[in-house]
């Protein structure tokens, strides 16, 4: 075995390849390694194509190995089981900028898998994984038209960083994975805080001068080790039969993509290609899929055409147009905020729900353990597409868009000291016809503002698409789903009037120019601005009251050594407080105490309980005390809750005192002023006396 290895400095590390030793049965494999964090990605494929796979099958496996950080995996069983939502998101990254470099009529089954095998706690292995990815194939004999990399950019101090560690990605203002090859970018994902449109272009051309690098270290282990691609068998192409359904179709597709209804003409077109495979079946039989195949073309190529030549849309729009936005807020009356937002043929109902500390998301990632507390998500029930399928749980579509929605509305929530909730935003796709990821931005932007979170602005979301053609380039605002699908971008971007928030871009083709970007982020400026007007129809600024559904919650700072008075021995303390008042009590190992209470309905008087307990004897003040016990020298009185001091005989009154019951007993109620503390033993000295005639704080 023999290990062959290239390697670059990046941000102050190495970054390294090597290969040769580890997974060789694998068509390629490649290990990568930056700081301490290493990734080992495997590429397999099948020989022989999937029969009639109709798409190509590629799967992408990101894995992060507990041992990697010296952990042992949560819950019951003890290993690693199905994967997070981290995982799930990486994953994704992977698949996303590879996918479009493999060719056009292959249908081999093609695996890629990354396992993390090592986490330094620094730097994350998502990334890494990508440009392993890329090496990995790029060695094997798999058809692949890279290599590709990825780094992650941040933002500190207006300075970008490439491939930042955890703790600067915290401390920054933008946190993007960037993908492209040595040509062009592929792949952009992240988010911002309210950044300009040219810090986030700043930020894709600093990364792709990284990327560069990365992709040369790669092409000399190609060159060295890289083995003969395997050849591809092409469905087998009838020439006459196409050439006969041109002839027949073309135009009466051109026709048909003007009609602007999705299911209308999807129905239509549909109709006249079952005319088209029963007139041919006779000279040509088994011809259905071709003929499908071969209409498919043509309805891009007509719509492309029509957009570059015409200017104008499978529905009628110009470039810039926004379909037609209707919003409203309130509609479901015990959720603690819902929307309703719908942008030409996409709908979203959105809701929002606010919950305790005891709410929040456990996350059990490799970099540590942390809680979450705000997160969205996002269904697309088969019903909004018109169609018929099982739901067999969460899809990863459906985890990408939630946390892309996610990132979108995080810039501008309240910071958790103003506003102690956990915060859920749950997006139902009702009507499904392009960008519906966008719409539950906007849904997700109204509801929060229904349930009166004080958030800092509203945000909204467009997809923006691209049809090029040569030196003929058309940028379009708001796309549809088929100008998604017959297009050349995806470009998703989030953000306030001041500032982007979130970002999503991916590329079918090689040259995309700063300047393409430019002007499609300026377009999609424009396009946000408009859909920011349409929004404030229904609501401008967050409820001043959240909804009588919600809890309140209250919050405030005990000192630390108090922490355990609170919760009492075996927390009989605080579940007397709770028991009594109705309220659930959270304390924080900081000394944080969060009270909740449905309706607001006993968090003051659990607050006013632990003000009390907590609260630090003054020399001079006056209290009013249950007489707790009672002795032959004077009678300990409980001023504070749960703190004692003693009356002398000599302070009960103003006369001389023969037996202290003459003036109180056990379960009295006695006003007494604080007239001295023990600094030695803490003990507190208090008088009935100096008291008589005043009354306690608060009462005079």
């Amino acid at each position: 075995m023999t290990e062959h290895k290239r390697e670059i400095e990046i941000n102050g590390k190495l970054f390294s390849f090597s290969t040769g030793v580890l997974a060789k049965q694998a068509n390629g494999s490649a290990l990568v390694r930056f700081g301490d964090t290493m990734v080992l990605v495997a590429a397999t494929a099948t020989k022989e194509p999937k029969p009639n796979a109709g798409f190509f099958p590629l799967s992408v496996e990101y894995r992060e190995k507990t041992y990697a950080a010296g952990k042992f995996p949560g819950g019951f069983f003890k290993r690693e089981t199905r994967p997070s939502e981290k995982e799930i998101l990486s994953a994704r990254c992977i698949d996303r900028p590879i996918r479009p470099l493999f060719p056009k009529d292959m249908f081999n089954e093609v695996q890629v898998i990354a396992m993390v095998i090592s986490q330094d706690q620094e730097n994350d292995a998502d990334v890494l994984a990508m440009s392993a990815a890329s090496l990995a194939l790029c060695l094997s004999d798999i058809p692949f038209g890279g290599p590709v990399a990825g780094v992650r950019v941040g933002m500190i101090d207006g300075e970008i960083v490439i491939n930042p560690t955890f703790e600067q990605v915290e401390q920054g203002t933008m946190d993007m994975v960037v993908a492209g090859s040595r040509e062009s970018i592929l792949m952009v994902e992240g988010g911002g805080y309210e950044i300009s449109e040219e810090e986030m272009i700043k930020g894709i051309t600093t990364a792709h001068e990284t990327i560069k690098k990365i992709v040369a270290i790669q092409e000399e282990l190609v060159a060295e080790l890289g083995k003969p691609k395997f050849a591809i068998k092409p469905p087998e192409v009838n020439a006459d039969l196409v050439s006969k359904v041109i002839a027949l179709a073309a135009e009466k597709i051109r026709e048909l993509n003007k009609v602007q209804g999705k299911h209308e003409r999807q129905e239509q077109i549909d109709a006249f290609t079952a005319q088209i495979i029963e007139q041919l079946t006779p000279d040509f039989p088994e011809c259905e899929k071709a003929v499908k195949e071969t209409i498919h073309d043509i309805e891009k190529d007509t719509m492309r055409e029509r957009i570059l030549n015409e200017g104008m849309r499978v529905d009628g729009r110009s470039s810039e147009d926004i379909r037609p936005i209707t919003s409203s807020v309130g509609l479901l009356p015990r959720a603690h905020g819902s929307a309703i937002f719908t942008r030409g043929e996409t709908q979203a109902l959105v809701a929002a729900t606010l919950g305790t500390k005891l709410d929040e998301q456990k996350i059990d990632a490799l970099h540590g353990e942390t809680y979450k507390d705000y997160m969205f998500h996002y269904n697309f029930p088969p019903f909004s597409t018109g169609e018929v399928k099982p739901i067999r749980g969460t899809s990863r579509r459906e985890v990408g868009h939630g946390n892309l929605a996610e990132r979108s509305l995080a810039a501008v929530l309240p910071r958790k000291e103003n506003f102690p909730y956990t915060i859920r935003i749950v997006s139902e796709i009702l009507e499904s016809n392009g960008s519906s990821s966008m719409a539950s931005v906007c849904g997700g932007s109204l509801s929060l503002m229904d349930a009166g979170v004080p958030i800092k602005d509203a945000v909204a979301g467009i997809a923006m698409g691209l049809i090029k053609e040569g030196e003929k380039v058309a940028i379009l605002s708001d796309i549809l789903g088929v100008e998604d699908h017959l297009g050349d971008m995806d470009f998703k971007v989030t953000g306030t009037k001041e500032g982007i928030t979130a970002f999503q871009m991916d590329i079918k083709i090689s040259g995309i120019t700063p300047e393409i970007m430019r002007k499609a982020l300026d377009q999609a400026r424009r396009g946000r601005l408009h859909i920011l007007s349409k929004m404030a129809e229904a609501i401008t600024k967050p409820r001043k009251d959240l909804s009588p559904y919600a809890p309140r919650i209250l919050s405030l700072k005990i000192a630390v050594s108090d922490i355990g008075m609170i919760i009492g021995p075996q927390g009989k303390v605080i579940k007397e407080i709770q028991e009594k008042t109705g309220a659930t009590i959270v304390i924080e190992d900081d000394g944080t105490v969060f009270i909740s209470s449905p309706g607001g309905v006993g968090g003051p008087e659990a607050k006013a309980i632990i003000e009390q307990m907590t609260e630090k004897p003054v020399v001079g003040k006056i209290y009013s005390g249950i007489v707790k016990t009672v002795t032959n020298f004077g009678a300990f009185v409980e001023y504070l809750p749960q703190k004692e001091g003693l009356v002398h005989i000599s302070e009960l009154a103003a006369s001389r005192v023969r037996v202290v019951e003459d003036v109180c007993n056990v379960g009295d109620t006695i006003t007494v002023k604080l007239i001295g503390i023990d600094e030695a033993t803490g003990k507190v000295r208090l008088s009935k006396k100096a008291a008589d005639g005043e009354a306690p704080q608060g009462e005079k």
